[in-house]
């Protein structure tokens, strides 16, 4: 069984409602600037972050120039300063902050592809990948994203999809007893845009896919996160504290 944190077990659909993130000081001005909106769905508040790759990168952040995992967004948003346009919690990770499946940084394979059998989101099959290859971004599961062999410059691995080639996952129910704050990550317009969500409440699983599926336009959504599900958004003065954290992703300047 894989874990995340020794106080932080995979997120299960069946555990109750977790509120525990909390929120740094904002910066000096909410301007309202760089990829990052509040939209409704469903009677829901969301943060949406929206990326046209071809004008910012899209980029997986894990381990500083120390060697040491990011760990925070702050950290990250340190180091990388004002080209940092947002940035979020990007996967599963285990007791040691690294990713628990598939991880890809500048073109280096850290982690490899786990096709294992277990509990908790992450393997709720089919699972999915996430990758950017230049400017465009795409989210496939685990066996079509083996099969097509994208050789990316980035890529986490997570789970559940939540949309799968324009349908929610089958095991994802209507609207099931587990409500969490989530994010996940969906692409669309031939993978040139990609679009992040993090939920300002808890909600279900059946809820955040059918903003992916159907207030945002995608065909294929990945779940990345609940509980710690986190967000750096300098635009809405906005930098979220939250538990350790394994790998980033982000959006940056060309």
């Amino acid at each position: 069984m894989t874990l995340r944190l020794p106080l932080l077990a995979l997120c299960l659909l069946l555990s109750g409602p977790s509120t525990d993130r909390a929120f740094a000081e904002p910066a000096p001005a909410a301007t309202g600037k760089g990829p990052c909106r509040a939209v409704e769905a469903e009677g829901q508040p969301y943060t949406i972050c929206t990326v046209d790759l071809r004008r910012e990168r899209v980029r997986l952040f894990w381990l500083g120039p120390d060697g040491l995992p990011y760990s925070s967004l702050g950290n990250l948003a340190d180091r990388q300063g004002a080209r940092l346009s947002f940035a979020m919690n990007a996967g599963m990770y285990d007791k040691g902050q690294a990713p628990v499946g598939l991880y890809v940084e500048e073109s280096r394979e850290l982690k490899g592809v786990s096709t294992a059998n277990g509990p908790g989101n992450f393997h709720l099959k089919p699972n999915g990948i996430f990758y950017v290859k230049g400017d465009r971004a795409g989210v496939m599961d685990t066996a079509r994203y083996l099969k097509a062999k994208p050789a990316p410059d980035f890529a986490t691995q997570s789970g559940p999809m939540l949309v799968i080639e324009g349908k929610i996952h089958p095991k994802i129910s209507t609207d099931g007893p587990s409500q969490k704050i989530r994010n996940g990550v969906g692409v669309r317009d031939d993978g040139r845009v990609a679009v992040f969500a993090i939920s300002e409440q808890p909600v279900t699983f059946g809820a955040f896919a059918r903003l992916f599926k159907d207030e945002l336009g995608c065909r294929n959504a990945l779940f990345l996160d609940g509980s710690v599900s986190s967000l750096y958004a300098p635009g809405l003065g906005r930098s979220d504290l939250s538990r350790p954290l394994g790998p980033l992703v982000g959006a940056v300047a060309k």
